[in-house]
């Protein structure tokens, strides 16, 4: 019986990362959204050159649509395109998941933030929480609970 090959595999691998969205937003759910990304695009992000950062996600006419994601052009892109570093991209969901995440962002206020971008079996997906707004009052909290447990590792450590 032959043994088989291990696949050398990009699962897991993270490109970018919205380190924001846990302090800004109560993250309630998460789901995990393809892209439809161009060829130069693909390219930049597999040099890791993606931002997640002021991007947020909105639906239009039944579709999501990624808006603020910052991809920077290779120097050594193509000469007849004309690399849009910002431009809406489209996510790919099913319908289910979608007529779910319109009627939690439209009846209920909620909103939708991308929270990671990775790549799985070689395809660029990326991970939209559906989230509330905190209060400054709640982001007080949690950064006291955070300094909290941070402290008590200390204390548990140097006993």
């Amino acid at each position: 019986m032959a043994t088989k090959k291990a696949k050398p595999q990009n699962s897991g691998q993270t490109i970018a990362l919205n380190k924001r969205a846990s302090h800004e937003y109560f993250i309630e759910d998460r789901y995990e959204a393809g892209l439809s990304l161009e060829g130069w695009e693909v390219k930049s992000m597999r040099a890791g050159r993606a931002q997640l950062n002021e991007s947020y996600v909105l639906v239009k006419k039944g579709e999501a649509w990624l808006f603020g994601m910052h991809v920077s052009p290779l120097t050594s892109a193509s000469t007849h395109i004309d690399p849009d570093a910002i431009r809406s991209r489209k996510l790919l969901l099913h319908r289910q998941e979608l007529s779910k995440l319109i009627g939690f962002v439209e009846r209920r206020g909620y909103t939708l933030i991308p929270l990671a971008l990775y790549w799985k079996k070689g395809l660029a997906k990326i991970e939209i929480g559906l989230a509330k707004g905190k209060k400054l009052h709640d982001k007080r909290a949690s950064e006291k609970e955070r300094d909290w447990q941070r402290e008590k590792q200390r204390l548990f450590k140097q006993s």
